[in-house]
């Protein structure tokens, strides 16, 4: 995969475009092709700062990946260039060896490496949405999941896979639960306007470092269509209590690098982690292009300094 053309990665297939590796469609459409203007506006700006780096030689430290590597639209691809590291191919030599895999199960043997290079993500095998739901209970003490043959009420719905963005509301109890579903509290995490509102969380060395306030329409909550994307900071998000469970969830998941998605009750006022990536791709595309630039800048600081801490 990580000589190919980055069109390969894709196929048109009966009206839609297919993602072969993870196996979601993307309709082609008016809105698909604003997204792609914006992500490439944001692109020129990451590939001025990747040739900025080959031209002053700030190389320190080297970074491979491992089985894959990250496309231009992965959030790590400008985030490595811009913290100076170099990437290069041969996994044995590197400074940071990162495990990078789009699968929701993955396979994560460590391959041949040097003495004392930085392994990343390598203890993360698992972000199916049960998984994150048991690891969330363990790293809050309160639950997420519901039983759908017992519970009463609304509930959501939603395929175990990365990035399905499937979810539904349904009524309990259900006679039949669905095989590939995970079953969840529907979190109220409804603001002023109609909207709800993501805290989308970006971990770096397994602590949140920038957060991105999503809000879309109440109608598709669980669609990635965001109506506006505001850059914060998690001590403006989260009590410090609540950052203390996001890095035990971060923690005993696995998850060094990575995006968590975090939603507030409105009515208990508790957190819930109700998704986790590995491979998340972003700044949003509804985010100003300055605060793209400002996230992806404090995302480097944040990635040499945990991966990559100068040699005294």
């Amino acid at each position: 995969m990580s000589e190919r053309l980055w069109i390969t990665d894709f196929k048109y297939d009966e009206g839609t475009i297919l993602v072969k590796k993870t196996g979601h469609r993307i309709v082609p459409d008016l809105s698909l092709l604003h997204s792609i203007f914006i992500w490439f506006c944001f692109y020129f700006f990451a590939q001025t700062w990747r040739t900025w780096r080959r031209v002053t030689g700030h190389k320190r430290p080297t970074i491979a990946f491992f089985p894959d590597k990250p496309r231009p639209w992965y959030f790590i691809w400008p985030v490595m260039h811009v913290s100076g590291a170099k990437l290069i191919d041969d996994v044995s030599t590197a400074d940071i060896v990162f495990q990078f895999d789009d699968s929701t199960e993955t396979d994560n043997a460590v391959p041949a490496v040097k003495d004392g290079a930085r392994l990343v993500n390598f203890g993360c095998q698992d972000v199916s949405k049960s998984t994150v739901a048991e690891v969330f209970e363990r790293a809050s003490g309160y639950t997420l999941k519901v039983d759908p043959t017992t519970h009463q009420g609304r509930m959501v719905e939603k395929s175990e896979l990365n990035a399905a963005h499937d979810g539904r509301v349904l009524e309990g109890p259900l006679d039949e639960p669905v095989e590939g579903k995970a079953y969840q509290l529907l979190i109220d995490n409804e603001i002023e306007g109609g909207l709800v509102e993501d805290l989308r969380c970006c971990l770096v060395g397994g602590r949140p470092t920038v957060v991105f306030r999503k809000r879309r329409p109440l109608e598709r909550r669980f669609l990635n269509e965001n109506v506006e994307v505001l850059l914060d900071e998690p001590a403006n998000c989260y009590t410090a209590d609540e950052i203390a469970v996001i890095e035990r969830f971060a923690a005993e998941l696995g998850l060094d690098w990575g995006g968590v998605d975090v939603l507030r009750d409105r009515m208990s006022g508790r957190i819930y982690i109700v998704d986790a990536n590995k491979t998340d791709m972003g700044p949003p595309v509804a985010l100003k292009l300055a605060a793209k630039l400002r996230a992806t800048r404090r995302m480097a600081q944040a990635f040499a300094g945990a991966f990559a801490p100068k040699k005294r």
